[in-house]
Protein backbone atom coordinates (compact mmCIF):
# COMPACT_ATOMS: atom_id res chain seq x y z
CA UNK A 1 0.00 0.00 0.00
CA UNK A 2 1.22 3.73 -1.08
CA UNK A 3 2.01 5.85 1.43
CA UNK A 4 -1.09 7.84 0.55
CA UNK A 5 -3.54 5.37 0.54
CA UNK A 6 -2.21 4.42 4.09
CA UNK A 7 -2.79 8.30 5.23
CA UNK A 8 -6.44 8.02 3.26
CA UNK A 9 -7.05 5.03 5.43
CA UNK A 10 -6.59 6.90 8.52
CA UNK A 11 -7.97 10.06 7.29
CA UNK A 12 -11.17 7.94 7.15
CA UNK A 13 -10.98 6.47 10.69
CA UNK A 14 -10.58 10.55 11.51
CA UNK A 15 -13.64 10.90 9.90
CA UNK A 16 -14.94 8.49 11.86
CA UNK A 17 -13.87 9.77 15.13
CA UNK A 18 -15.27 13.16 14.41
CA UNK A 19 -18.50 11.65 13.53
CA UNK A 20 -18.30 9.84 17.16
CA UNK A 21 -17.18 12.95 18.80
CA UNK A 22 -20.07 15.14 17.45
CA UNK A 23 -23.12 12.50 17.95
CA UNK A 24 -22.07 11.80 22.07
CA UNK A 25 -22.72 15.33 22.86
CA UNK A 26 -25.70 16.06 20.23
CA UNK A 27 -27.75 12.83 21.67
CA UNK A 28 -26.97 14.25 25.35
CA UNK A 29 -27.92 17.18 24.81
CA UNK A 30 -31.34 16.71 22.33
CA UNK A 31 -31.98 13.51 23.52
CA UNK A 32 -32.19 10.10 21.71
CA UNK A 33 -36.13 11.07 20.64
CA UNK A 34 -35.07 13.97 18.41
CA UNK A 35 -31.88 12.28 16.52
CA UNK A 36 -33.26 9.20 16.23
CA UNK A 37 -36.13 11.13 14.66
CA UNK A 38 -36.93 11.73 11.08
CA UNK A 39 -36.04 15.09 11.39
CA UNK A 40 -39.24 16.34 9.20
CA UNK A 41 -39.17 20.01 8.91
CA UNK A 42 -42.73 20.66 10.05
CA UNK A 43 -42.62 18.71 13.47
CA UNK A 44 -39.28 20.93 14.28
CA UNK A 45 -39.20 23.57 15.89
CA UNK A 46 -35.95 24.61 13.79
CA UNK A 47 -32.57 22.10 12.52
CA UNK A 48 -31.36 20.18 14.72
CA UNK A 49 -28.28 21.97 14.85
CA UNK A 50 -29.61 24.94 16.02
CA UNK A 51 -30.55 23.48 19.33
CA UNK A 52 -27.23 22.42 20.15
CA UNK A 53 -24.83 24.07 22.20
CA UNK A 54 -21.88 26.29 20.47
CA UNK A 55 -19.25 23.69 20.69
CA UNK A 56 -21.29 20.72 19.77
CA UNK A 57 -22.13 22.94 16.80
CA UNK A 58 -18.82 23.82 15.74
CA UNK A 59 -17.97 19.80 16.14
CA UNK A 60 -21.25 19.08 13.62
CA UNK A 61 -19.38 21.75 11.26
CA UNK A 62 -16.17 20.47 11.77
CA UNK A 63 -17.13 17.04 10.78
CA UNK A 64 -18.96 18.47 7.32
CA UNK A 65 -15.92 20.24 6.59
CA UNK A 66 -13.68 17.02 7.04
CA UNK A 67 -16.25 15.39 4.17
CA UNK A 68 -15.64 18.06 2.01
CA UNK A 69 -11.92 18.00 2.34
CA UNK A 70 -12.12 14.44 2.11
CA UNK A 71 -13.73 14.42 -1.28
CA UNK A 72 -10.47 16.47 -2.87
CA UNK A 73 -8.14 14.16 -0.77
CA UNK A 74 -9.53 11.15 -1.98
CA UNK A 75 -9.33 12.75 -5.65
CA UNK A 76 -5.57 13.38 -5.02
CA UNK A 77 -4.91 9.71 -3.85
CA UNK A 78 -6.40 8.21 -6.60
CA UNK A 79 -4.44 10.35 -8.81
CA UNK A 80 -1.16 9.81 -7.32
CA UNK A 81 -2.07 6.12 -6.75
CA UNK A 82 -3.76 4.82 -10.38
CA UNK A 83 -1.28 7.17 -11.86
CA UNK A 84 2.04 5.28 -10.24
CA UNK A 85 3.44 9.03 -8.98
CA UNK A 86 3.99 8.01 -5.53
CA UNK A 87 6.73 10.41 -4.27
CA UNK A 88 8.55 11.34 -1.34
CA UNK A 89 6.76 14.35 -1.75
CA UNK A 90 3.18 13.52 -2.44
CA UNK A 91 3.24 10.95 0.94
CA UNK A 92 4.68 14.13 2.70
CA UNK A 93 2.09 16.52 1.36
CA UNK A 94 -0.21 13.63 2.20
CA UNK A 95 0.83 13.23 6.08
CA UNK A 96 0.65 17.21 5.98
CA UNK A 97 -2.98 17.17 5.09
CA UNK A 98 -3.42 14.48 7.75
CA UNK A 99 -2.18 16.72 10.44
CA UNK A 100 -3.50 19.58 9.29
CA UNK A 101 -6.98 17.73 9.42
CA UNK A 102 -6.53 16.61 13.22
CA UNK A 103 -5.11 20.00 14.32
CA UNK A 104 -8.41 21.49 12.45
CA UNK A 105 -10.65 20.11 15.11
CA UNK A 106 -9.66 21.72 17.92
CA UNK A 107 -9.15 24.62 16.17
CA UNK A 108 -12.66 24.68 15.14
CA UNK A 109 -14.05 23.89 18.61
CA UNK A 110 -12.10 26.43 20.66
CA UNK A 111 -12.46 28.50 17.96
CA UNK A 112 -8.68 29.49 16.86
CA UNK A 113 -8.46 32.38 14.50
CA UNK A 114 -7.28 33.22 12.28
CA UNK A 115 -5.39 29.49 12.68
CA UNK A 116 -8.38 27.74 12.14
CA UNK A 117 -8.25 28.98 8.64
CA UNK A 118 -4.60 28.59 8.21
CA UNK A 119 -4.85 25.25 9.09
CA UNK A 120 -7.76 24.26 6.87
CA UNK A 121 -5.45 26.12 3.77
CA UNK A 122 -2.25 24.14 4.89
CA UNK A 123 -4.82 21.05 4.43
CA UNK A 124 -5.98 22.88 1.15
CA UNK A 125 -2.52 23.20 -0.41
CA UNK A 126 -1.10 19.91 0.41
CA UNK A 127 -4.31 18.12 -1.64
CA UNK A 128 -3.66 20.08 -3.98
CA UNK A 129 0.12 20.11 -4.23
CA UNK A 130 -0.33 16.07 -4.74
CA UNK A 131 -2.54 16.50 -8.14
CA UNK A 132 -0.16 19.45 -9.48
CA UNK A 133 2.69 17.11 -8.42
CA UNK A 134 1.32 13.49 -10.16
CA UNK A 135 0.63 15.81 -13.55
CA UNK A 136 3.23 17.08 -13.82
CA UNK A 137 6.12 15.02 -12.97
Amino acid sequence: MTPELTVLALAGLLQFGQIVLMSVPANIELGTGKTTSARDPQKMDKPLMEQVSIGTGRLHRAMNNNFEALILFTIAVVVVTMGDKSTGFTASCAWVYLAARVLYVPAYYFGWRPWRSAIWAVGLFATMAMIASALLF
